[in-house]
């Protein structure tokens, strides 16, 4: 009789079911958690109020600042620049961010979107024939909060010398010191996110090309500026700072244009240049908006005019909305007043486009496109235009009282100010965009030597007086006595076509005011009666 074999399995059985059991588990267990986390990254994402793209720029509890925090934007390979944007080069490191709005204003961000071409048709951003509406700016402010600042809105000590209470609205105070910021951004995050891939290209040497090179950076687009031969170097510097792909062209801004067109073309990527698209004039329109938030019962808001009124049209939409009692009042150069001719003629007109971008920049440009001109047309209540002197002086007043270093641009609201243009908003509320601070350090120099001239705080005499130990000091004597401050001064000796032993001496002094100069003037002519005085 034979002894019965074990009724237990073997070992090694028994384990590899267990092992079979555990893995199955595992499995069902991972799949099970995936889905739970699946979900409540969806839940997640339908219940935040704020677009993704604003969680790289933007923290809860945190102050709001431009720029991607410890990021830096990809290199870009100037050998490669022609096939820049494939999949092999790119490796994922470009990405694209899309935004969807609850309620109504999603149909308005789809009709802007359809503004946009497709880079296959054609290579520029094409203005949208239809007048920007209230939604439009909303949904704008909505989707750019977190990627430009909200700058102040502050009251001025200027308020007191011109007998009005005075808000500036600090836009220079933006991360590429211009306005431009607001309209751009919009403008690049309404892109498709093909065209994101591919990249954009601008040129010139403008706040606007500036103000792409920036945000495009930010947004992990690829981003090259063309910029003519004669550009500052610290513009160069600071495109290529921002992350932008530089490349110096021609000698002239057309050549450059002419360049940056051909290389879209060829490569795919989108010519951006400064038009009146809804998109692009609705993210300028966030400043009335603001402004109407920031200042309680504002009576007249003043912006900056000329051929890219594009800031002028778009804050007007928003404020005469919300108040069509505020007077929205624009400013141009006398020299140039492209926009008081376009209205007159009823379209777009060039013939009044100014050489000196340098120092009036955007201002000086042509009248860009028939959308803004008509806004303008519509809701703007008076076109005014001030002189060179008033913008200079203006700019002083901005440096002195608001330690505010801006640029003509900036300067020209207040100009009309400073001028006595408005002399109908005397005690009444109002606002002024101070709109760009990029103006380079020896035009700087210039311009401020140059204010205090006009304003009559520098002034420069001549005077003959005898070449003796003593008469020197005298002069010397009245100007302490006069309380002005000696600047220079030099002696002439030898051309001087007086008596003999004479000396002619030039002076500059700085003086408090034209009240004090004339003071001057007289103690001067007083004790020495031939003193010339060199004028302005």
């Amino acid at each position: 009789m034979t002894t019965p074999g074990p009724l237990l399995p073997p070992y090694g059985v028994v384990v590899g079911v267990l092992l079979r059991l555990v893995v199955y588990l595992v499995a069902v267990l991972y799949s099970y958690a995936e889905q739970l986390f699946l979900k409540k990254d969806d839940n997640k994402i339908k219940k935040q109020d704020i677009p993704a793209v604003c969680d790289l720029h933007c923290c809860k509890d945190v102050p709001v600042r431009n720029g991607l925090i410890g990021q830096k934007p990809p290199s870009i390979n100037p050998e490669r620049l022609k096939d820049f944007g494939e999949e092999d080069y790119l490796n994922g490191d470009v990405k694209t961010w899309e935004m969807k709005i609850v309620s109504r204003n999603e149909e308005l961000l789809r009709d802007a979107l359809s503004c946009i071409p497709q880079p296959s048709s054609r290579t520029s951003l094409a203005s949208c024939n239809r007048l920007i509406r209230f939604e439009d700016i909303s949904a704008a402010a909505f989707k750019i909060q977190c990627g430009v600042q909200k700058t102040p809105c502050m009251y001025s000590r200027l308020s007191k010398q011109y007998g009005m209470d005075i808000y500036l609205k600090k836009e220079f105070l933006q991360y590429t010191g211009s306005v431009k910021e607001r309209g751009v951004l919009y403008l690049l995050m309404s892109l498709p996110q093909e065209q994101q891939r591919k990249g954009v290209i601008v040129a010139l040497d403008s706040n606007f090309s500036m103000a792409v090179a920036y945000h495009a950076s930010e947004l992990r687009i690829a981003v090259f500026v063309i910029l003519p031969s004669s550009t500052a170097p610290a513009r160069v510097k600071m495109c290529r700072e921002y992350g932008a792909m530089v490349i110096s062209y021609g000698a002239t801004a057309k050549d450059s244009q002419v360049h940056a067109r051909r290389l879209a073309q060829e490569n795919g990527y989108l010519y951006l240049e400064e038009e009146d698209s809804a998109v692009y004039l609705s993210g300028l329109g966030t400043v009335g908006l603001e402004m109407y938030e920031q200042v309680p019962k504002l009576d007249a808001v003043i912006f900056p005019a000329g051929g890219h009124c594009g800031l002028l049209a778009g804050s007007a939409a928003a404020l005469k909305h919300l108040n069509p009692h505020i007077s929205v009042i624009g400013v141009e150069s006398e020299s140039f007043p492209v926009l008081q001719q376009s209205l007159k003629a009823g379209h777009p007109n060039d013939d009044q486009a100014c050489n000196n971008h340098h120092f009036y920049g955007d201002v000086s440009g042509v009248c860009f496109g028939s959308n803004s001109l008509q806004l303008t047309g519509k809701l703007v209540d008076k076109v005014v235009a001030v002189r060179e002197e008033d913008i200079l002086i203006s700019m002083l007043r901005l440096l002195e009282c608001e330690r505010a270093t801006v640029d003509a641009e900036g300067a020209i609201g207040l100009a009309a100010l400073v001028a006595g243009k408005l002399p109908e908003l005397k005690g009444k509320r109002v606002g002024v965009v101070i709109c760009s601070g990029n103006l380079e350090l020896h035009l700087l120099q210039q311009c401020i030597a140059r204010a205090l001239t006009l304003d009559n705080r520098v002034c420069r005499f001549s005077l003959v007086i005898s070449d003796c130990p003593g008469d020197m000091s005298k002069l010397l004597e009245i100007l302490a006595r006069e309380e002005a401050r000696v600047l220079d001064i030099k002696q002439e000796r030898t051309f001087v076509t007086s008596e003999l032993f004479t000396v002619e001496v030039i002076c500059t002094v700085e003086t408090r005011d034209k009240i004090h100069t004339a003071q001057l003037r007289n103690a001067l002519l007083e004790r020495y009666p031939t003193t010339a005085w060199t004028e302005r």
